[in-house]
């Protein structure tokens, strides 16, 4: 999944050094206001790839400095705001300003934890590959096509430098699987800048133009070409050592979650849910493939393909959930925008399914729900076996869509915080777009059909074996073959998901957050409706959620009065 809004980077501040002495005491709410209006334009500056992503393109086509002294820079420049922020005493400030310091500051942790503590610039491809997607300048039409060309030209450039900044940050020995990532990442962004990005601009005429866009272009395939052939040239050291320890998991998990529940106790939690899923698994594959196993049982529901192509099977879904909740009365839809559904395009067909949605400094832009099409290389077997079930894809067009992440940004985008529009947090934005995949269900969607809950239980399994092999891999000194083993025996997936989720583990420790923020929610709402009528109630309760923007999930809990354990 994919959503320009979705990104790992904190909001951060600085003073107005210009106001008079009174609008600058930290106590001053109007000073806070100040503070935050500043800080973004401050950290857009050090972060640039952030800014054009959420619509500031005055940043057009830079990238973020890398070197020695950039990094640098931008951690003195994060504990200095920290500091800042602090420095506003909450007791000065109002309950509305009181949770955005406390927002702001989590943000800031996040920021801190990823370059210092788990060293991310050094040991961590990832840490590089989300800000060198061009993506804006190609499929979003904020600007005619020869603007966004130039933009591009100037990316292009500016990756060149990027390029030789990685490869001098990053060393050997590196763990296999941050080799595999690098290399599908900077060899592929290689191959679509020579394949596919000149096909975006085919239409621009101006011969200057189309000079410079060669010339930058072929500059940067060489430079990640080089990239590529670097990590390549490491594999002879390459190791096995990628697990960030007990403590540091325990550290992340609050310094960027506000998450403090002891290792063994979240297990133990996310146990119960796996467990909690496979019971209903096996109560539906009964009806469903009695006499088969589990594994079969699942092969069954996804061999089922909706009988249009995929884009047309997307839209005709996405008309049925947008109708069940308003039927429902399930969560508030505000606005009238919708979600356009599109094919892929070629430079963005690794990624089955995504949604982009539009920066909240822009304006009348469309969302699109991309999916994409088997490669027309393929055999007609292996063509037939990329098309998603019915019920699989159903639930990703709940996941993206409707009730998940469009309607998630409809309500962040109306929040009275820029703040609250501009930064949502991993564990919020998955959360609640996997929780809205239970939701369908729990409000009848389907009509208890076998089928239904089995396409519904085989993303929560999924997600389970996500939780509970980023605590294995990273505190229990399991190994990516042992991961890999529990996708397959206790998520029941295929070996093909199940080897690709294991990898990911290894550079994406986060990736627990789908199931820990989906359970924050149910336990939230269930505390939060225990008072107010139950079931009666899951509407009011989802309104307020949303309205927060995406801050880390413990937050919103306090806020709406919420006392107790998380989960």
């Amino acid at each position: 999944m994919r959503n320009a809004r979705l990104v790992p980077a904190l909001l951060l501040a600085v003073a107005l050094t210009s106001c008079a002495k009174s609008d600058s005491d930290p106590a001053k709410p109007n000073a806070w206001d100040g503070f935050v209006n500043s800080y973004l334009d401050q950290y857009f500056a050090l972060r640039p790839d952030q800014a054009v992503g959420a619509g500031r393109h005055e940043f057009d086509g830079k990238l973020p400095d890398w070197s020695p002294d950039g990094l640098a820079k931008f951690g003195a420049f994060l504990n200095d705001q920290r500091t800042k922020a602090l420095a506003f005493d909450s007791t000065g400030l109002d309950s509305t300003r009181r949770f955005e310091r406390d927002y702001v500051v989590a943000r800031i942790d996040r920021d801190l934890w990823w370059l210092e503590s788990a060293d991310g610039p050094h040991k961590n491809p990832t840490y590089y590959s989300d800000a060198l997607d061009p993506d804006p300048y190609l499929t979003r039409p904020y600007a005619p096509l020869d603007q966004r060309m130039k933009a591009y030209t100037n990316y292009a450039r500016a990756a060149v430098t990027a390029a030789a900044q990685i490869r001098a940050n990053m060393k050997g020995p590196v763990a296999r699987t941050y080799i595999d990532r690098a290399r599908g990442a900077f060899g592929g962004f290689a191959d679509f800048f020579k394949t596919d990005v000149p096909t975006v601009f085919t239409s621009v005429t101006d011969s200057t133009l189309r000079r410079d866009f060669k010339q930058a272009n072929d500059s940067a395939i060489k430079a990640m070409r080089d990239l590529d052939a670097y990590f390549e040239s490491l594999r002879p050291t390459q190791t096995e050592s990628f697990a960030l320890g007990a403590e540091k998991f325990k550290e992340m998990l609050y310094k960027i979650e506000r998450v403090d529940t002891p290792l063994d106790e979240l297990e133990r939690i996310g146990r119960a849910d796996l467990d909690r899923n496979v019971a209903a698994l096996k109560v539906e594959c009964a009806k469903f493939a009695p006499g088969k196993t589990l594994q079969e049982c699942m092969a069954r529901m996804a061999a089922h393909k909706p009988a249009e192509p995929t884009p047309v099977a997307a839209r005709r879904q996405l008309a049925a959930l947008k109708q069940f909740i308003l039927d429902k009365n399930i969560v508030s839809i505000p606005g009238t925008e919708e979600a356009k559904v599109g094919e892929s395009p070629p430079y963005m067909r690794w990624n089955f399914a995504y949604i982009m949605i539009p920066g909240p400094y822009e304006h009348d832009m469309p969302s699109t729900y991309y999916v994409a099409p088997p490669d027309p290389k393929w055999t007609a077997k292996e063509k037939a076996d990329y098309l998603p079930g019915e019920m699989n894809l159903l639930f990703t067009s709940a996941h993206e869509v409707w009730p998940g992440h469009f309607l998630q940004f409809l309500h962040a985008n109306r929040s009275p915080s820029k703040f609250g529009q501009v930064f949502v947090g991993y564990a919020f934005a998955e959360g609640w777009a996997h929780y809205a995949e239970e939701l369908m269900w729990e409000s009848g969607f389907g009509n208890g059909d076998p089928e239904t809950h089995i396409g519904q239980l085989s993303e929560a399994l999924l997600r389970n074996a996500r939780f509970l092999s980023a605590i294995g891999m990273h505190t229990k000194g399991w190994t990516v073959a042992q991961s890999e083993k529990f996708f397959r025996d206790e998520g029941y997936q295929d070996p093909t998901t199940s080897k690709q989720q294991a990898a990911r583990g290894t550079f994406d420790p986060e990736y627990l957050d789908y199931t820990m923020g989906k359970l924050m929610i149910r336990k939230l709402r269930t505390d939060w409706a225990a008072s107010r009528g139950g079931q009666a109630s899951w509407k009011e309760f989802h309104d307020k959620f949303l309205a927060y923007g995406g801050p880390p999930i413990p937050m919103v809990r306090r806020a709406l009065g919420g006392n107790g354990a998380l989960f």
